[in-house]
């Protein structure tokens, strides 16, 4: 491994992958048919830097759309304990403000999965299976207007999140030992 590849002054071993060599200068003379080639490989390595997978995307907006509902939960919480049709008014409180809370916590955790941070990779899957189980309870309870949109919204938010793309995106990079 110490030994150096003759007239590249690399070392031996795992190389890079080999990148488009650009002509030094310009011609105006070549044909428009072998400069496309040369721009369609060229296309990907010139996206920006910020570009995230659309299916990471999906799953971001899985989980901001999670959050709404539950902001829509927490406010027909708030109407029932306003009501009084709560059993204890402190108890319909405290569950108002507690999915409000939830609802916020749920929304950060889905812009961190838009900045693509490894560290949302955990969070939001067990956010979607707790939204599994809801959603099972929900239409076990006879409400398949819940249940079935929260199975759903959990379905697109892992199936985006387990893409080979969303996953590389999440992945830290490895570190280098010493």
């Amino acid at each position: 491994m110490a030994a150096r590849a003759r007239g590249t002054g690399q070392a031996k071993g795992r190389r890079s992958p080999a990148k488009p060599k650009a002509p030094a200068t310009p011609t105006a003379t070549a044909p428009a048919t072998a400069a496309a080639p040369a721009a369609a490989t060229a296309a990907p390595a010139a996206s920006p830097a910020g570009q995230r997978p659309a299916a990471l995307r999906l799953a971001a907006a899985a989980q901001l759309i999670e959050a709404a509902g539950l902001c829509v939960a927490a406010a027909f919480a708030a109407i029932s304990t306003a009501d009084g049709k709560s059993s204890q008014a402190a108890s319909g409180v405290a569950l108002t403000v507690f999915a409000v809370a939830v609802a916020v916590g749920i929304a950060l955790i889905a812009a961190a999965l838009v900045k693509a941070r490894p560290w949302s990779r955990t969070p939001t899957v067990m956010t979607q299976l707790l939204v599994v189980i809801g959603g099972i309870a929900l239409l076990d309870g006879h409400r398949p207007e819940w249940g079935v949109p929260a199975l759903l919204l959990a379905a697109a938010c892992l199936g985006g999140l387990l893409t080979p793309a969303s996953l590389r995106a999440l992945n830290r990079p490895p570190v280098k030992s010493r």
